[in-house]
């Protein structure tokens, strides 16, 4: 007999999740919940998540709740009677009365090594840290923000220019490896739950705008960090203009050069290079205010910066 299994996910990241289980033989997806259709874009159209995507061409019924603590929407996952549900960055946090719907439990595929980095972006934060390697963690869910008994672990190293694109396609892969796992040990019964130890826990919380606002005055790489780990969605003042800061690198600064924190220290054949309170990061990507994003180089060709 298949396992009923209910998948709640909603980002690109959760649909490696849900293709996986579509594509076992010993599980049958009996639902999906996923976020509403949000408007995106220029022209504000709503568009669906990547996940409702995967599920409309696999013909499998969908939910989009606004909120799962709503009576009727606990009713309806209730009926499709599931076994077990499974839940990759869905986005909102699973009620009591959901957690308690399945009797095999809830089970969340989580982009840290637990306990560290729990919350809404610990992939992003793990860079921004600086962190030298992070993971995936399998954990059976309870009322807490992914507190609850770790299952199954996968490791992934980071190098130190590692970006959040590349570490995106790294998790995904160990995604799936980890939930594979966690099903097949389910079902064979040798899965084990191992408790969190909260004194070595860390958050991460939702990437807000101003998280990406750079300081010039923080070292080069925790600038560097910051940029890497924002995917162009950090920024900087750079000669009165406020331009996103795509793609960086750490570099000695120039012998010859005198400029305060903050200030172009070259913009040449040498490259873009910024002095930091310790040390030089030079840009290698950027986009100027109503311009697209392009290489320093280019941008340089035809316009320039500081000195």
């Amino acid at each position: 007999m298949k396992l009923r299994t209910i998948f709640m996910g909603t980002p690109d990241f959760a649909v490696a999740s849900l293709e996986t289980l579509i594509e076992r033989g010993d599980v049958e997806v009996v639902g999906v919940v996923t976020q509403p259709d949000r408007p995106r874009g220029r022209g504000h159209k709503l568009m669906p998540s990547p996940v409702k995507v995967v599920a409309q061409n696999n013909s499998l019924p969908i939910l989009q709740p606004e909120r799962l603590k709503n009576d009727n929407v606990i009713d309806e996952l209730a009926a499709l009677a599931p076994d077990l549900i499974i839940v990759a960055a869905f986005g909102q946090i699973l009620p009591q009365r959901v957690l308690d719907i399945p009797p095999r439990g809830c089970i969340n595929v989580h982009a840290s090594l637990l306990p560290r980095y729990r919350g809404a972006a610990p992939i992003e934060w793990c860079l921004i840290n600086g962190e030298r390697s992070t993971g995936i963690t399998t954990m059976m869910m309870d009322a807490g923000l992914d507190t609850g008994d770790m299952l199954v672990k996968r490791e992934v190293p980071i190098d130190e220019n590692m970006t959040l694109p590349e570490l995106y396609d790294k998790l995904i892969d160990r995604s799936v490896e980890a939930l594979n796992e966690t099903i097949d040990r389910l079902l064979d019964g040798t899965l084990e739950r191992q408790k969190q130890d909260d004194a070595q826990s860390t958050y991460a919380p939702m990437i807000k705008k101003d998280t990406g606002a750079i300081d010039w005055h923080r070292s080069a790489r925790s600038i560097h960090n910051l940029v890497r780990g924002l995917c162009g969605r950090a920024f900087a003042t750079l000669d009165g203009q406020i331009f996103k800061i795509c793609r960086t690198r750490l570099v000695d600064p120039p012998l010859d050069c005198t400029v305060e924190c903050g200030g172009v220290m070259c913009a040449d054949r040498r490259g873009l290079i910024i002095r930091t309170g310790e040390g030089a990061v030079e840009i290698l990507e950027l986009q100027a205010p109503n311009c697209k994003r392009m290489s320093a180089a280019d941008y340089l060709k035809g316009h320039s910066l500081g000195r």
